[in-house]
C-alpha cells in the first residue's frame, strides 16, 4: 500500500456531521417542539452536511443506515437513489470540503426516534470509518399528500396540529359552558413523553419489533394512544374516578391542561396519575395525537348514551327509590377526540374524521380503548366497520325507553324518547374560541325520515327488533327552570297538562337529586308526591323551592341537580315522564396582565376572585398554567375568604415562546371548586435598534 494512502486511513476523514436542526425544523414545522434536536415529518426531504478533512477518496462512498428501537429492533438501509415509494433514499453533493446529503423518507415511514449511522466505505465494501452518535425523530406529516393523515386545508392544520390552546364544552345541552384547556403539545419534553407512552403499551412490551414496525400506521398508533391514556389494565397515564373523595390525588376538575399530567406520569416512573374524567382523558389524548402529527380535535357529545348491552337503546325502569344507574346511563355530556386519516383498511367512504375515545367504558378486543371509528359510518348506520361502531352509534343516536314494573313483576313500556340522545355535538371552531356544531356529521336531522331509517338499519344490524311505538298519553309533562348561580336559591316549575276531554285525577311524583355529569347519584335534594285534579284542556303547576343550605349538602363537584317527574292519571292510561338537568353556574376569575409581553422578559399578572356564596371559604388555591408562558404553578390563599370578600393574588412569570398564548387559571376551595379563568397574552420578540449612531455636522 502506498505510504500516503496508509497515512490517510489512520486519520479521520469525517470531521463532523451537522443535522441542520434549525433549518430542517423550520421547514418541517417542528421548531416549536425543539430547535436543537432534529425533528422531521415523514414524506418530506431534509438535508444534513458531512464536514470532511479532505475530498472523498477515489472510489470511496458514503452509506447511511437507520436504526430504530432500544435494541436496534428495526434496521433500515438508506438507498443511494430514488427507488420504491416505500423506501428511504438520499443523494449527495460535494463542495468545499463538505458533502450535502438530502434524505427523503417515505410517506409511510415509521414514526419514532432514529439513530443515524454514516459509513465511509472502501471500493471493496469495507467500513473505513463509522459515525453513529446522531439521532433524530420522525413524525406523521399531514402536509404531505401521500401520508394517510394528509389534511389539505391549512386553516385546519393550524388548529388541529399547531394550536396548543383549546376550549372544552360541557354541562348540559341547553346550558352549554366552556372551559379553557392547554394541550401544550410543543412544551419541553412532551414529545419524548408521547413516545414513552407508546413504548409502555402492552403491544410494545409483548413484542417491541412488531410494535415499532406497526408505528407507520396511524390507525395502530391512535388505538394504542386511546388504550394508554387510561390506566385500566396497563401502564397507562390516568386513573379515572367519577366521584369524591380525591384526597390521594388531584380532583379531575382542577386540571387545566395535559402537560402536568404527562410530566407527572413520566417523572414518577410511569405511575398512573390520579384522577381523570372524560374531558381530561380526551384532553391528554388530543395532546399526544397532535404532537405525533395526527390532526385531532376534541368533541363533546351532549346527552351521551352509554349502552352496555348493545341493543342501541337506553332502558330505564321508573323507580324513584333507586340510588344508582346499574345498567344503561345517559351522561349529560361526554368528551372524546376525532383524528383525521384515510382508512385504507375499510371500504370507500370511511376516510376523514375518526372517533377515538380514551375514557375507559367498555372493552374493545379485550382492552379499554375505543376507535378509530369513522364518523361517516356512524351517520349511515354502517355498524360492521372497525372499530367499536355499535357503541359509538348508540352514544349519539340511541332511543331512550322508560319502563315500569307491574305488580306481577312484568315490565311495561311507558314511553320512548327518540330525540334526546346526541344533541349539540360540539368542538372548538377554527375561527376562535367559539363553539362549532358538528351534529350533522354524525347523524341526519333528528326526527327526519333519513335519521329514522338509519336507526332502523342499525337496529337490524344489531339483530334486535326496533323499539315498539307507544300510544300518545292523555297527559303531558314539562319541567321549567332558570340557569341559577351556585350559592343562590331558585324555583323549579313542574307543569302537568291535561290534553284530554275529561278531568284527570293525577298522582304527581317529583324527585330532585344531586348527580355527577355521568348520572351517578350523589344524594337526594327533594322528593314529594301529590294527588291533584287537572281539568280538561288545562294545566297544573307545582313549584319547588331549592335553597342553597339544602342542596349544598349533597351537590357534587359537577354542580348538577336532576329533577325527575312522573304523572299518572287514574284509569288505564300510561304515565308520563319528564327529566331535567339543572347546571348551577359558577363565577369567573378576573385576570389582568400588565404591560406588553416580550419573550424572555418578566411579566406580571393579577388574578382576583369574589366569594359568591353566603358562607366562608377555606383552603383556597389558584392553579396557573400556559403553554409557552409558565409551567403549572400553585398559589395558596391563607385564612378564610368571607362571603362577598374579594381576594387578589399577583404572579410574575417569563414567557418562553412568541405568539398568542393563553394563561389558564383554576380556583378551588373547600366549598367551591372548578372556578376557571383565561387571559390571552400576545408575546412578541423585542427588536432593538442596531443602527449606528451618526454624529458630526451636516
Amino acid at each position: 500500500m502506498h505510504p500516503t494512502h496508509l497515512c490517510w486511513f489512520w486519520s479521520a476523514f469525517i470531521v463532523n456531521v451537522d443535522l441542520r436542526s434549525h433549518e430542517n425544523n423550520l421547514a418541517h414545522r417542528t421548531r416549536e417542539i425543539d430547535r436543537e434536536r432534529l425533528i422531521v415529518r415523514r414524506g418530506q426531504p431534509f438535508s444534513i452536511t458531512v464536514q470532511c478533512s479532505d475530498s472523498l477518496p477515489p472510489k470511496h462512498h458514503l452509506e447511511l443506515v437507520l436504526h430504530l428501537g432500544k435494541r436496534d429492533e428495526v434496521v433500515v438501509k438508506v438507498q443511494k437513489q430514488q427507488g420504491a415509494r416505500d423506501s428511504w433514499w438520499f443523494n449527495q453533493q460535494e463542495a468545499q470540503g463538505e458533502i450535502l446529503l438530502t434524505l427523503q423518507s417515505p410517506a409511510d415511514a415509521i414514526i419514532g426516534q432514529y439513530r443515524l449511522v454514516v459509513l465511509l466505505m472502501s471500493p471493496h465494501g469495507r467500513i473505513v470509518e463509522k459515525v453513529d452518535e446522531m439521532s433524530f425523530h420522525v413524525l406523521f406529516n399531514p402536509w404531505c399528500k401521500d401520508d394517510v393523515v394528509y389534511l389539505p386545508d391549512e386553516r385546519l392544520l393550524q388548529e388541529y396540529i399547531m394550536n396548543e390552546d383549546g376550549v372544552i364544552f360541557m354541562d348540559t345541552w341547553d346550558y352549554i359552558k366552556s372551559i379553557p384547556w392547554s394541550y401544550g403539545q410543543f412544551e419541553d419534553f412532551v414529545m419524548d413523553i408521547c413516545f414513552e407512552v407508546l413504548d409502555n403499551s402492552k403491544e410494545a412490551l409483548r413484542n417491541s419489533k412488531i410494535d415499532i414496525e406497526s408505528r407507520s400506521d396511524p390507525i395502530y398508533v391512535s388505538r394504542m394512544v386511546t388504550a394508554m391514556v387510561n390506566a385500566n389494565g396497563d401502564r397507562g397515564v390516568l386513573i379515572g374516578r367519577w366521584r369524591a373523595p380525591y384526597l390521594d390525588g388531584v380532583a379531575p376538575n382542577r386540571w387545566t391542561g395535559s402537560v402536568p399530567i404527562l410530566r407527572q406520569w413520566s417523572k414518577s416512573g410511569i405511575r398512573a396519575v390520579k384522577y381523570g374524567q372524560c374531558w381530561v382523558f380526551a384532553g391528554v389524548a388530543c395532546t399526544v395525537l397532535r404532537c405525533l402529527g395526527i390532526p385531532t380535535r376534541l368533541i363533546t357529545n351532549f346527552c351521551s348514551a352509554h349502552d352496555v348491552d348493545g341493543n342501541l337503546s337506553l332502558d330505564f325502569v321508573v323507580d324513584f327509590e333507586s340510588r344508582e344507574e346499574k345498567t344503561d346511563s345517559k351522561w349529560n355530556f361526554h368528551c372524546w377526540v376525532e383524528s383525521w386519516m384515510r382508512r385504507d383498511d375499510l371500504p370507500k367512504g370511511n376516510d376523514g374524521w375518526q372517533v377515538l375515545d380514551p375514557t375507559p367504558q367498555e372493552l374493545s378486543d379485550g382492552e379499554f380503548c375505543c376507535g378509530p371509528c369513522p364518523v361517516a359510518a356512524i351517520k349511515e348506520g354502517n355498524l360492521g366497520v372497525k372499530y367499536d361502531a355499535p357503541f359509538v352509534f348508540a352514544e349519539v343516536n340511541a332511543d331512550i325507553v322508560y319502563w315500569r314494573v307491574l305488580p306481577g313483576g312484568q315490565r311495561q313500556q311507558i314511553s320512548v324518547d327518540q330525540r334526546n340522545v346526541g344533541r349539540n355535538i360540539s368542538t372548538k371552531s377554527v375561527y376562535g374560541d367559539v363553539r362549532e356544531d358538528v351534529t350533522l356529521l354524525y347523524k341526519y336531522p333528528e326526527g327526519s325520515v333519513e335519521e329514522r331509517e338509519v336507526y332502523k338499519k342499525a337496529k337490524r344490524r344489531a339483530t334486535l327488533q326496533p323499539t315498539e311505538s307507544v300510544e300518545p298519553a292523555q297527559l303531558s309533562l314539562s319541567i321549567r327552570h332558570p340557569n341559577p348561580m351556585f350559592g343562590t336559591d331558585f324555583d323549579v316549575i313542574v307543569e302537568v297538562k291535561n290534553e284530554g276531554g275529561d278531568d284527570a285525577n293525577v298522582q304527581l311524583t317529583v324527585h330532585a337529586m344531586a348527580v355527577t355529569y355521568n348520572s351517578l347519584h350523589q344524594g337526594e335534594c327533594q322528593k314529594q308526591m301529590n294527588n291533584v285534579t287537572v281539568s280538561a284542556q288545562n294545566a297544573h303547576k307545582e313549584v319547588l323551592r331549592f335553597r342553597y343550605d339544602d342542596y349544598a349538602k349533597c351537590v357534587s363537584d359537577h354542580h348538577l341537580i336532576r329533577v325527575k317527574a312522573l304523572a299518572e292519571a287514574q284509569g288505564n292510561s300510561l304515565p308520563v315522564m319528564a327529566v331535567a338537568d339543572i347546571p348551577l353556574s359558577l363565577p369567573e376569575l378576573h385576570i389582568q396582565v400588565l404591560g406588553k409581553a416580550f419573550v424572555w422578559e418578566q411579566l406580571t399578572a393579577f388574578i382576583s376572585f369574589t366569594n359568591p356564596l353566603p358562607v366562608p371559604l377555606t383552603g383556597g388555591v389558584f392553579t396557573l398554567e400556559g403553554a409557552g408562558l409558565l409551567s403549572d404553578t400553585h398559589i395558596y390563599v391563607d385564612g378564610v375568604i368571607s362571603p362577598g370578600q374579594k381576594v387578589s393574588v399577583k404572579i410574575a412569570f417569563t414567557p418562553m415562546r412568541t405568539g398568542v398564548r393563553k394563561l389558564l387559571v383554576d380556583f378551588d376551595s373547600d366549598r367551591l371548586k372548578d372556578v376557571k379563568g383565561v387571559a390571552s397574552v400576545v408575546v412578541r420578540k423585542k427588536y432593538r435598534n442596531t443602527l449606528p449612531v451618526l454624529s458630526g455636522r451636516f
